[in-house]
């Protein structure tokens, strides 16, 4: 009895703020000190089925750049952080990888912003999309390290040694071997770029706005229904995601 109590209090404290939102997205002139909303309405859920609505517009730019990073930095990772299996200063460069992560994403974001503003990549797409490379891609040669064993090197060798091409080592050996930390990889970076905030505010200059800038701007402007709003939005992915990792993943692992 003391552990069911225990658990519906731990998830009533998870679901309230999604059920928050949930409510404050479809109401309409909520005002204190009314305990519950006047009235409800579907008219900001339908702003998603306009075109030239700033909600639609931000989710698809956002998915569109999430799954943009975390392909590019994925599958740069991985190919590096071979490469650097087998360097001899190997320590060196993993070191210089955890730079990005010894400032805040905020610092690192005007100590570059100048970089961006000269090669004429601030507030573009590919600017943002580069900025949030550059914390996506170390995260990504850090996590694969610990894939490239001497198990993994030696199998690779020999694979070579017999004759077999780079295409079929990759796609017959490694790829079978790696793919539960390729999906989790790219689960991560792409939630890396998706809640990304500092950098894209600052490289973007507000103007490139994915969800997290659209939320602040909600939030700042205190349209708390359309806040509400993008912030279920931006929720939705990572749910989706933490599922899939579950289902087709972690239960092959287990």
């Amino acid at each position: 009895m003391f552990k069911k109590g225990v658990l519906l209090i731990v998830l009533l404290g998870i679901l309230l703020p999604f059920l928050l939102m949930g409510l404050l997205s479809v109401s309409k002139g909520w005002f204190y000190p009314d305990i519950f909303p006047k009235s409800f309405t579907l008219g900001h859920w339908q702003l998603l089925l306009h075109q030239e609505s700033e909600l639609q517009q931000s989710l698809l730019l956002s998915l569109l750049m999430a799954l943009g990073v975390a392909s590019v930095a994925t599958l740069l990772g991985f190919w590096v952080s071979k490469e650097l299996a087998y360097a001899k200063q190997r320590n060196t460069w993993l070191l210089l990888a955890y730079w990005p992560f010894v400032l805040s994403p905020v610092v690192l974001a005007i100590l570059l912003q100048r970089f961006f503003i000269y090669a004429g990549l601030s507030v573009s797409f590919i600017g943002v999309s580069l900025g949030q490379l550059l914390l996506a891609f170390p995260y990504t040669v850090i996590l694969f390290q610990s894939f490239w064993s001497n198990y993994i090197l030696e199998l690779y060798q020999q694979s070579v040694t017999l004759g077999a091409s780079t295409v079929q080592v990759f796609r017959q050996i490694l790829l079978p071997i790696a793919a539960p930390i390729l999906l989790i990889c790219f689960f991560q970076t792409f939630l890396i770029s998706w809640f990304e905030y500092g950098l894209t505010q600052l490289i973007g200059v507000g103007k490139i706005k994915t969800l997290t800038i659209l939320v602040f701007k909600y939030v700042n402007e205190a349209n708390i229904f359309h806040a509400a709003l993008a912030s279920l939005l931006l929720m939705l992915p990572p749910c989706l995601l933490l599922w899939l990792n579950k289902r087709f993943v972690f239960s092959k692992l287990v």
